[in-house]
């Protein structure tokens, strides 16, 4: 008698090697912390090494590069997939982790890092900003998204016992919540909690903005506009920090 042995499923490497996983996310978010970091950094004299850590098929770093004229923008990503679909928009994309000295850089050789809807998909948040910090120069600049667990809509879903949109139970389909895209996130944060979590990982919280969702259907997109006015309400989260 022969045996064989079970299939092992599918673990977190090999959703994110899916090319059919999502790895970029919507442009205005992108732009409003492209002009973000731009009026941070100044003018590109002398240019400043910019990380776009998780930089997925590169959209993300292609659209702040008009924004950041002069500088040098660097994708880092740990999907070979999205590592190549990134090189076709951005000159330079390389291979890198956020694990304990995962990304190829000195101590200290970065003045800004990119971090889009990066860290809600990630098993040790704690480890990445530890890394990220690592790698960036005293007074650097971290700019970080997220979606934002208590949007001004899931306020209302989770009163009526509808799982938040963003969040996800499975990697294999959605349950409970609005939505049919499976993304893979894993933690979600409201404004306080990631003002909490940033400045207990060695940065200075200078700013947090709000950004809309490029998911929100048409007729409450303009709710969900007004929504950035307050960010502790708005879809997506943009903060501003910097190494101490």
């Amino acid at each position: 008698m022969t045996t064989t042995s079970p299939v092992k499923p599918p673990g977190l490497r090999d959703f994110y090697e899916n090319p059919a996983v999502p790895v970029a996310s919507g442009t205005p978010r992108s732009r409003r912390q492209a002009r973000m970091l731009a009026d941070a950094l100044g003018p590109a004299t002398p240019p400043r090494t910019i990380l776009d850590i998780g930089c997925g098929d590169g959209t993300a770093a292609a659209t702040a590069a008009p924004y950041l004229p002069g500088h040098r923008i660097i994708g880092i990503d740990w999907s070979q997939d999205a590592l190549r679909r990134a090189r076709t928009r951005i000159p330079y994309a390389v291979r890198g982790e956020l694990t304990d000295g995962g990304l190829p850089f000195r101590a200290g050789s970065a003045d800004a890092v990119l971090f889009s809807e990066v860290i809600e998909h990630l098993v040790d948040p704690d480890a990445a900003l530890d890394e990220i910090r690592r790698v960036l120069r005293p007074g650097g600049h971290l700019m970080l998204s997220t979606p934002n667990l208590a949007a001004w809509y899931n306020r209302g879903l989770l009163l009526a016992g509808v799982q938040p949109v963003f969040s996800e139970v499975s990697l294999r389909a959605i349950h409970g919540r609005p939505g049919r895209e499976v993304v893979g996130h894993l933690r979600l944060y409201t404004a306080r909690a990631l003002r909490e979590f940033v400045a207990a990982s060695g940065f200075e919280v200078v700013r947090l903005a709000g950004a809309p969702f490029h998911g929100v259907p048409r007729p409450l997109r303009a709710l969900d506009r007004l929504a950035c006015a307050r960010p502790p309400l708005a879809s997506i989260l943009l903060l501003h920090a910097r190494r101490t």
